[in-house]
């Protein structure tokens, strides 16, 4: 039986645990804090995120000591904030991977680094791009808890190991497809996070549904042009796992991004928005990078340009708003 190591204890980690372990393949899931693991372990339930989903204990092994939750498994799933990734695993050995197949459920790129979780992967711990994958959406793990019909691509270099995967997480809610763009859905991942936080923060200037409809609609053609540039190649952006992923991230209430968006749009801070989330909006850190790689592309990104400027150069959400509604058609 293959056996899975899931690494990070929010509501996405959470989210795959439950598909994962729901369909009998054992679960080890690392958290950061023993508080966390005995709460689980007595009440079956994590007690931060998604605390509505319960968790057969005989197929979830909770745990705090990182290298042993990996040790023995076959895939290794991360499911923590991009921000966080160094920190997690900076004590590990890059042995321990050696003859694991690694999955990033990361919708994010590494702080400073500027690139990807699989770049990232590939470059400090010697994981080749063939023993990767990369999970994309469109789904929400509030909707996997309720267990509303729910649909995931997974990207990879060979269709084969994506299609592996797939099979660890089809169930009766979930549908779950290969796709061979893993470099294009994991840029795409990280753009939608930023066009969702500029549909929210539009939303939090009570600008309406018309607008946010041409603001999506331009989007696409701004991550069109990024993909062509900094990887090119045939790819059908009207696919779930681009488009779909857009959408749902642009529109759902159960978007940070959006939600963390929709709060500064309605005048406050960065610092005070963030606090109150209490959760990671990827979308934030997503902006300051993808504008520092295109210095040097130089695709024509109002978007990401109107958000960096709202969230780093501390312009007038109102004002970089109506300056950029003039270059939408």
């Amino acid at each position: 039986m293959e056996k899975v190591a899931v690494i990070g204890g929010g509501s996405w980690a959470t989210a795959l645990v439950k598909i994962i372990s729901e369909n009998k393949t054992p679960v080890k899931w690392w958290f950061r804090h023993e508080a966390d693991v005995k709460h689980l372990q007595t009440y079956c339930h994590n007690a931060r995120y998604l605390s509505g989903v319960t968790f057969d204990l005989q197929y979830v092994e909770p745990a705090t000591d990182l290298a042993k939750v990996i040790q023995d498994a076959k895939w290794v799933i991360l499911a923590v904030p991009a921000a966080f990734i160094e920190s997690v695993l900076q004590n590990l050995p890059a042995a321990i991977f050696a003859d694991k197949f690694l999955v990033s459920a990361i919708k994010g790129m590494i702080p400073v680094k500027n690139c990807l979780v699989t770049e990232y992967l590939q470059n400090n711990f010697q994981v080749p791009m063939s023993q990767q994958c990369v999970i994309a959406g469109p789904c929400h793990a509030e909707e996997v808890a309720l267990e509303k019909q729910s649909y995931l691509s997974i990207g990879a270099l060979d269709v084969n190991l994506a299609e592996s995967f797939c099979a660890l997480l089809r169930n009766r809610y979930v549908r779950a497809s290969p796709v061979e763009d893993i470099y294009g859905i994991e840029y795409c991942a990280v753009m939608k996070n930023i066009i969702a936080l500029a549909c929210g923060i539009a939303h939090g200037l009570n600008y309406g549904d018309n607008f946010q409809a041409v603001m999506v609609s331009n989007a696409m053609l701004e991550i069109e042009a990024f993909l062509q540039a900094i990887h090119p190649g045939v790819r059908n952006l009207s696919g779930s796992a681009y488009l779909g992923d857009l959408l749902v991230t642009a529109y759902s209430q159960f978007s940070r991004n959006r939600t963390f968006g929709n709060m500064v749009g309605r005048g406050y801070s960065v610092k005070s928005a963030q606090v109150e989330m209490n959760m990671i909006a990827e979308g934030y850190y997503a902006v300051k990078i993808i504008h520092e790689l295109n210095k040097k592309l130089r695709v024509n990104m109002p978007i990401t340009s109107a958000a960096y400027n709202i969230l780093y150069e501390r312009i007038s959400p109102a004002v970089e708003i109506a300056i950029l509604k003039e270059k939408f058609h």
